[in-house]
């Protein structure tokens, strides 16, 4: 099992910034990458950013400039720089660690944090 804790979200003003944090715990050792996907209102759950056991990072078009991603997969921990914040960019961030066991990869999820940001 692993379990992850969101931080860091809240209410901004366009063009605002926001920093989230998520730390793992429980069976990390098995974790290959850690990221952020939201789920906007009335939308499917989507990947916002990723960042592997390697510091291989992979961006969302839509927030690719704007969103930092960063922290180590080694020290459980990973972090989302949110700048030039726009309201479309408003939903609930997720936290999501791939997990190894065996063959199979598992996703696990914390329990989201919101992100709102007005116009």
């Amino acid at each position: 099992q692993v379990q992850l804790v969101e931080s860091g979200g809240g209410l901004v003003q366009a063009g605002g910034s926001l920093r989230l944090s998520c730390a793992a715990s429980g069976n990390t050792f098995r974790i290959n990458a850690l990221g952020w996907y939201r789920r906007a209102p009335g939308k499917q759950r989507e990947l916002v950013t990723v960042i592997t056991g390697g510091g291989t990072t992979n961006y969302a078009d839509s927030v690719k400039g704007r969103f930092t991603i960063s922290g180590d997969v080694a020290k459980n921990t990973v972090y989302l720089q949110m700048n030039s914040l726009k309201p479309e960019d408003t939903a609930v961030y997720y936290c999501n660690a791939k997990v190894s066991f065996g063959s199979s990869v598992l996703d696990y999820w914390g329990r989201g944090t919101q992100v709102t940001v007005s116009s």
